[in-house]
């Protein structure tokens, strides 16, 4: 897709503005539609609901994500075996609160606690409690944090002790599944190519996706449009464009995808009791690639 500053111009080969999927050729073109002369701001709001972000916004952005990462080490560095989660939890509070920032996920729809932090078969929202972490354990960490009104996003799996084969499995599957899906961010690729590479790669290791969990625009909200799943078709989607900025956050499960939900409404677990892992960083779409406002290996 070619882009200039003030609109966005669709080739024929290019994926459809009106948000089919599809391209332009095989869509709009056929129904005698030109291409959108709205300015590409314009053009994302109104067809998509997605708020670009201006240079401002994304240094904005970028100080929460340094938050962010900040509060990750220092839970990192509390892991180890006979910590309760409620007391990674409370890291996480006050080093927010220290800095001037909220955690988002602190009375988020009735989320009780300042972070999520899911163990072993838990996949995701779990919430902190008295739960005891054991050798050998994963844990994920996901922190969320407001400061001066701009949102950031990310999260790691670390290890417990000594981990196991299946344990250094899983997360070595979800920490690469992140890295290929991040490769795939630059303007002209679309949201499909995503979520392609993650589940082509993790299936590729024998492992599974989650499907009802996404990524999400985030920045000016917690969750924003667009959502950005982690299975998909090549060239299909949204197309990406600089500016976007988005999670990517891809949930891997050791044995099969299927889940349920516990009876807290939040605690995502899978239905086969098998590990899971996650890694997720926000990260902007840039004139030639991307850059992640979370930046760690």
């Amino acid at each position: 897709m070619y882009l200039d500053k003030k609109t966005l111009k669709i080739g024929r080969n290019d994926p459809c503005p009106c948000g089919s999927g599809r391209k332009y050729k095989k869509c709009c073109l056929h129904k005698g539609k030109q291409p959108s002369t709205q300015s590409t701001e314009e053009l994302y709001f109104n067809s998509y609901k997605i708020r670009l972000k201006k240079a401002e916004d994304i240094e904005a952005i970028r100080k929460a994500g340094r938050l962010v990462l900040e509060t990750l080490d220092l839970a990192e560095a509390a892991i180890r075996p006979g910590i309760a989660t409620g007391e990674l939890d409370a890291i996480v509070h006050e080093h927010t609160l220290a800095h001037g920032a909220t955690p988002a996920p602190l009375h988020y729809r009735g989320f009780p606690k300042s972070c999520c932090i899911s163990v072993n078969e838990v996949i995701c929202h779990g919430i902190p409690d008295d739960r005891i972490l054991n050798d050998g354990d994963i844990v994920n960490v996901d922190v969320t944090s407001i400061l001066n009104g701009y949102f950031a996003d990310a999260n790691k799996t670390f290890f417990v002790g000594i981990p196991g084969p299946d344990a250094r499995k899983i997360v070595s599957t979800a920490r690469e599944s992140l890295r290929v899906g991040m490769d795939m961010v630059r303007p002209g690729n679309t949201i499909g190519d995503i979520g392609w590479a993650i589940q082509h790669y993790a299936e590729s290791q024998k492992c599974s996706v989650v499907r009802e969990f996404v990524g999400h625009g985030v920045g000016f909200a917690f969750h924003e449009a667009p959502q950005i799943p982690h299975y998909g078709v090549r060239g299909e989607g949204v197309a990406l464009v600089p500016g976007m900025v988005f999670t990517i956050e891809p949930m891997i499960n050791l044995g099969k995808k299927d889940l349920k939900v516990l009876k807290d409404k939040w605690t995502a677990v899978t239905r086969d009791n098998s590990l899971s892992a996650q890694f997720e960083q926000t990260v902007l779409v840039t004139e030639t690639g991307f850059e992640s406002m979370t930046p760690y290996d």
